[in-house]
């Protein structure tokens, strides 16, 4: 997986690069921009807010970025590879290997306990089971669920449940880790508990970009985005970042 590496900040490789990224959508017979003209440089171990009001292109940005959708113009480089040249099948190759997805609603498979929702990626990819199963355990005690690999969604808080769900997001080692409002469906104690799982992650190594509209969740982030009318209108470090409390560890509770 990549953690341990004891990495506070951005390295020099450039893993995300968008140049001049357009994305439009005809709706009957007006055409919408929802992004115009998008230059963004991301590098690895970056920590990234990306906020905005509704309508400002954040959400179409994050598909973008996550190789769910293509720009209609433009240039997106992931880790150098030209995503515009690729065909569907490799677009979701690289997808499911480089990228890890964590969303506001869970998205947990309700009939498997916690261990085998990690492990669906891993099946997808057709790694053996025993091999599956031991990244799955790996993955679920660095979020501290080692006491709830057996639990089903409806046996877990949503605080549980969004480690869960960040686990599976691990599990095959992504390059980049995109979340969408990770701690919208939460108490502002679980928030708290949760940011402070991407925080751990961040300091051990990983890129973390996260899509949110609250001011207090972005603040962990060490650059946020702003978003307004399809563009980046700001970018800026953030020099006052306020780190989570608590740790990840053995904290299963929220």
């Amino acid at each position: 997986m990549g953690g341990g590496c004891g990495m506070s900040g951005p390295s020099e490789r450039v893993v995300i690069r968008l140049d001049g990224v357009e994305r439009t959508f005809r709706v009957g017979s007006e055409r919408i921009r929802a992004l115009d003209g998008v230059r963004l440089e991301v590098r690895a171990n970056e920590y990234v807010a990306v906020m905005g009001q509704s309508g400002s292109g954040k959400s179409t940005l994050m598909n973008i970025l996550g190789c769910l959708d293509r720009p209609t113009a433009g240039s997106y480089l992931l880790d150098g590879e030209d995503t515009g040249r690729m065909s569907d099948r490799r677009l979701a190759a690289v997808r499911n290997a480089r990228i890890g997805f964590v969303f506001q609603s869970f998205e947990l498979l309700g009939r498997m306990n916690a261990l085998k929702n990690v492990e669906m990626p891993l099946a997808y990819s057709h790694v053996p089971w025993r091999q599956r199963r031991r990244q799955a355990r790996g993955v679920l005690e660095r979020v501290g669920l080692a006491d709830r690999m057996t639990h089903r969604p409806n046996q877990l808080s949503g605080g549980q449940k969004q480690r869960v769900a960040i686990a599976r997001a691990l599990v095959c080692s992504p390059t980049i880790l995109l979340a969408d409002e990770p701690t919208g469906n939460l108490d502002s104690r679980t928030s708290g508990e949760i940011m402070a799982v991407f925080d751990q992650l961040h300091r051990d190594g990983q890129t973390v970009i996260m899509v949110t509209h609250e001011a207090e969740i972005a603040a962990h982030a060490h650059r946020i985005l702003h978003m307004r009318d399809g563009r980046v209108v700001r970018d800026e470090a953030n020099r006052e970042r306020v780190p989570a409390a608590g740790g990840e560890r053995g904290g299963s509770s929220a």
